[in-house]
């Protein structure tokens, strides 16, 4: 089959278009024919990094290393312990995160459980499109967040992959959304559905905002601070990349009696369910900014580092 083999961590002409063995699967999985593919921000990261590398994907020693978690695709084989699942179904999910998922391949060797059915309302495009970033909105929001109807939710950058599903998702559970950005972004932020729009250049979004129920932070360094002094006291925030460890960030959320979790996403097939009535229903949409095919996968690498990502990016297989 062929497969986006990673020669050595370094830019993006390392991705090697290359022809491996189509995967075995054991008794507890599936073969997915996969059709479409997520690109996310942590497939470049790890691409460019040993120490991701490993933090990620966890290869064996002198394993052919693939990159990718995120598939949409048809069933084309069980195991013999799998019984949700049949040949022909169409499946999408995130694959074996944390773990050496293997997704930028022709075929998938994918755990039966971390999966869910493709609405037939939805394309490929659009399911791959909702697996880790869609994942990791719902675990933010609902799993850690708890968020509640009549909330006020502040939802950092909220034109990306993860921030346009949590403004949906958050919307949905009928809470008040307040999305930042950049200016170019204003009009799609509020198209989710976003009830106000900070241009994160322009003005400082903890001047306006200093009594969020919940505030989803998926930014580095001290950027979390800010978002602080957003959120109210006995409220919540959810980051994505800053684990909240330190004496002076340790302090500041004793002071303000938070709850503070640093969300690592989970491969979790009931959470993919959830999605999928979500995506079915209509009440949350993916937006697929672009989509290349598999030969092109490291130009999605390219577009996905480049920071301007409206929405998702996916690659396609025929």
């Amino acid at each position: 089959m062929k497969a986006i083999t990673l020669a050595k961590n370094g830019g993006a002409e390392n991705l090697i278009l290359s022809q491996i063995p189509t995967p075995e699967i054991n008794e507890d999985e599936v073969l997915v024919r996969v059709k479409a593919i997520g690109i996310n921000p942590v497939d470049a990261f790890v691409r460019n990094h040993p120490f991701a590398l490993d933090m990620f994907l966890m290869p064996q020693p002198g394993e052919t290393v693939i990159i990718g978690w995120d598939i949409s695709g048809i069933v084309e084989a069980v195991g013999k312990k799998v019984t949700q699942w049949k040949a022909g179904d169409e499946v999408f999910g995130m694959v074996n995160f944390r773990g050496h998922g293997k997704a930028y391949a022709e075929y998938v060797a994918a755990p039966a459980d971390q999966l869910a059915l493709k609405p037939d309302s939805v394309s490929h495009n659009e399911a791959a499109a909702a697996t880790l970033a869609a994942l990791t909105a719902w675990q933010a929001l609902v799993t850690y967040g708890k968020v509640k109807a009549g909330e006020k939710v502040l939802i950092h950058g909220a034109g990306g992959g993860v921030g346009h599903y949590a403004v949906q998702i958050a919307k949905h559970l009928g809470a008040r959304v307040i999305g930042t950005g950049s200016a170019g972004k204003k009009d799609f932020i509020l198209g989710l559905g976003a009830d106000e729009f900070i241009d994160y250049a322009a003005v400082r979004f903890e001047d306006l905002v200093n009594d969020a129920d919940l505030v989803i932070d998926p930014l580095p360094g001290d950027h979390i601070f800010r978002s602080l002094d957003a959120v109210k006291e006995g409220g919540r925030i959810i980051a994505l990349l800053v684990p909240f460890t330190g004496e002076q960030l340790v302090g500041k959320v004793q002071e303000k009696k938070l709850y503070a979790h640093t969300l690592n996403v989970a491969s979790n097939g009931g959470d993919m369910q959830q999605l999928a009535r979500l995506l079915d229903s209509g009440a949350v949409r993916s937006h697929v900014s672009a989509a290349y095919p598999f030969e092109e996968l490291a130009k999605a690498h390219d577009a996905i580092e480049s920071g301007k990502t409206l929405g998702k990016i996916v690659v396609t297989l025929p």
